[in-house]
This record gives C-alpha cells, structure tokens and sequence, in this order.
C-alpha cells in the first residue's frame, strides 16, 4: 500500500484496500493512512476524505498522521 502512496497511484491503492475489505483481511490506521496518503498525493481530496469517514463509522484508530 505505502508503494502506491508513494507513486501516486491511488487508483490501485483503492483496489487494493477494496480487495483486502473483500477478502476480510484486516484493515489498520496504517492501512487506511497510505490509501488516504496515495489519494492525497494524487489530488483526490473528496476520496481521501471519504476513506476518514470509513474509518469513523468502522471504528478504525485515527491518529495524528491520519
């Protein structure tokens, strides 16, 4: 996930954090954080805010870097 943060590839983080929801893996503050951050990075800001109110209403951590 924190490689497609740090390409700006938040297209492909998304998918990625959809298939890791899908196949019930377990998702984190980190997790969420770097799909925020490839979102953030590539302009998505409506995206990235969207992905915090997840976090809240699925009761994920959120912290400072967040």
């Amino acid at each position: 996930m924190n490689a497609y943060s740090n390409r700006r590839e938040w297209v492909q983080a998304l998918q990625l954090l959809g298939i890791m929801l899908q196949d019930k893996v377990e998702v984190n503050t980190i997790t969420y954080s770097a799909a925020i951050s490839a979102c953030e990075k590539g302009g998505e800001w409506i995206r990235a805010l969207a992905l915090l109110s997840t976090m809240v209403r699925e009761k994920v951590e959120v912290n400072t870097i967040t």
